[in-house]
């Protein structure tokens, strides 16, 4: 949705009736924002959606496959935690942490949908997946997902090799709060191989991890971008020619970042942009970047895709496309056969 053309005929007057909207009731207040058929944004800071939004899945513990949890990580962010049923007491297994898409302002670690992917991929790919619930614009305006996100990471990474009693101490932030260690990734987890996966939340932690250590001294050892939402201050491609700023990709990208130092062509956004640091700084050793056919953000992901390999970076990229799908089809669509397919090359990358 984020690269739709804008229609200006979309936008409404503040409606106080109570006449529903797409089966919601429309709330009596003025809009700030109007990212329709999506969602509508008033001064107040309330995120209406337009359609019902997808609903939560309570986690599975009891899971003969593939247990679930969910967890604190700081005040700020917490996580869902999956676990597959280990072979033997002593296996060491892969982990994954999946930072879900949703522009920055929706979408939820604990969506159903959600849930169903990862407790696909966690079983299939025999790793401990840490589905990271961040914090969400307008609440929460960028950078605070990043920094949760990041935070995230190195939680993961203090149990790598910290005493079991002192990992709960240990603070990577101002928001941070004590918590336990969780015993699923200090006994299970092989942090040699450490992956993690999302959109353009995925790019840049994976560029943060190559400009800053982890606790313990771990390693990303394999990023996979999805669909991711790059963006820039001009038509890119196929784009029409004019329009450019008031398209979905523009408006959104101001909407939960208006303190971006570069606009729409921060480094954040357009990592291939004039004064961006060089992707040769990608901080992990192997990276697959996923695109669909259908999905108005291919351009953007190929053009990403090639400047990686024109980076000099030293790491192994490669290309996955889900032919005849769009944007995120394998969380709108969990149990598809193209979700399947692209499931097991997610195995694939993670197991090789």
């Amino acid at each position: 949705f984020l690269c739709e053309p804008f229609n200006p005929s979309i936008i409404r007057p503040p409606d106080h009736s109570t006449a529903k909207t797409h089966g919601l009731h429309r709330h009596p207040r003025e809009i700030a924002h109007d990212f329709s058929p999506f969602f509508l944004i008033y001064k107040d800071n309330t995120v209406e959606p337009l359609t019902a939004p997808p609903p939560h899945a309570p986690p599975s513990p009891s899971d003969p496959t593939t247990a679930s949890k969910d967890i604190a990580i700081s005040s700020s962010t917490a996580a869902r935690i999956y676990l597959p049923k280990p072979t033997t007491t002593t296996q060491k297994l892969p982990i994954l942490l999946y930072f879900h898409g949703g522009g920055f302002c929706a979408g939820s670690a604990f969506s159903a949908n959600t849930h169903r992917f990862i407790t696909a991929l966690s079983s299939q790919s025999n790793s401990i997946a840490v589905s990271v619930e961040y914090r969400l614009a307008p609440k929460h305006f960028l950078p605070a997902a990043y920094d949760d996100c990041w935070s995230a990471l190195q939680w993961v990474a203090s149990h790598a090799a910290a005493p079991t009693s002192s990992i709960g101490s240990i603070s990577f932030c101002s928001t941070s709060k004590r918590h336990e260690p969780e015993p699923w990734l200090s006994d299970h987890g092989d942090f040699t191989r450490v992956f993690i996966a999302g959109g353009n939340i995925a790019h840049n932690i994976t560029m943060k991890a190559g400009r800053e250590n982890l606790p313990n001294g771990v390693r990303i050892l394999g990023a996979i971008a999805s669909h991711a939402y790059f963006w820039n201050s001009g038509p890119l491609g196929s784009d029409p020619v004019s329009g450019h700023e008031e398209r979905v990709g523009s408006r959104l990208w101001r909407f939960v970042y208006p303190s971006c130092p570069g606009g729409l062509d921060d480094p954040t956004i357009n990592p291939w942009g004039p004064g961006a640091p060089s992707l040769a700084g990608l901080g992990c050793s192997r990276l697959l970047v996923c695109v669909a056919e259908k999905d108005p953000l291919r351009e953007r992901n190929l053009r990403y895709y090639e400047a990686v390999k024109e980076s000099g970076w030293r790491g192994e990229v490669e290309l996955y496309e889900a032919k005849g799908e769009g944007h995120v089809f394998h969380i709108a669509e969990p149990e598809s056969d193209s979700t399947e397919i692209m499931i097991k090359r997610w195995v694939s990358f993670i197991r090789k």
